[in-house]
């Protein structure tokens, strides 16, 4: 139990796809020019909403991410040189680890009207903030990794207390939006809140890779908000009406 623990420890995340996820570069290049085709659609939906600016290229962000891991993948092939792949694996952990848990509440965040939904987000934003500051500071000490799996890249980082940084950072990506005011981006954090319990559940492996079926759910969820979501709803959380 306590080589297990400590297992945990040092590999907190990886890329393990299995057969339901990204599984090859060929999967993220596809994956990042469809998600980018989404993203652009739901920036030209944007007008002259300037606090949805930021939401609206949530999946435009994400669909380089997935392009960005083509990289890992051809650098751990040895299609491209190693010094690329490194440098591709480390703005792939950065933008997950370090950029969203702090951008996705505050793009949330941003679409919402003053008053208490809003005082809650910025809950959500702190707690981003800090998982932020804790994965990058074990980023710096190192060691940081990225290797070859059966049909996935495992990365790597040695990490304290990992469950709970886990926690927190699904409650500030996720639970964000389920408090939001609009239907559609509602429902994108009570699917996306199921989708990564399950997976954490099943493998804490598979937590890093999420991204590929991520970025698709938010594009979809993005590009419906920014063409029908002109309506609040009040049916998530009644008392912060």
């Amino acid at each position: 139990m306590v080589a297990q623990r400590r297992g945990l420890r040092r590999r907190w995340v990886s890329g393990h796809y299995g057969r339901v996820m990204c599984f090859s570069a060929q999967a993220d290049v596809v994956g990042g020019v469809v998600v980018g085709a989404l993203g652009f659609d739901a920036v030209r939906h944007v007008r002259q909403q300037h606090d949805h600016l930021a939401f609206a290229a949530l999946p435009v962000l994400l669909a380089a991410h997935q392009l960005d891991e083509a990289f890992v993948w051809w650098g751990l092939q040895g299609h491209v040189s190693a010094g690329v792949g490194r440098v591709a694996m480390w703005i792939y952990l950065l933008f997950a680890f370090v950029v969203l848990p702090t951008y996705v509440p505050l793009a949330i965040r941003a679409l919402e009207p003053p008053g208490r939904r809003r005082e809650v987000m910025t809950g959500f934003v702190a707690l981003g903030g800090v998982v932020s500051v804790m994965l990058l500071a074990a980023m710096v000490r190192g060691p940081v990794t990225a290797e070859l799996g059966d049909h996935h890249i495992s990365y790597g980082i040695h990490l304290h207390a990992g469950l709970l940084v886990v926690s927190a950072y699904v409650a500030a990506t996720c639970c964000s939006a389920i408090f939001s005011g609009y239907r559609h981006i509602a429902m994108f954090g009570v699917v996306n809140l199921i989708a990564v319990a399950t997976l954490a559940k099943l493998t804490i492996d598979g937590f890093a890779s999420l991204w590929c079926g991520l970025a698709a759910l938010t594009s979809i969820a993005i590009a419906l908000h920014l063409r029908y979501g002109t309506t609040r709803h009040q049916s998530v959380v009644q008392a912060l009406s």
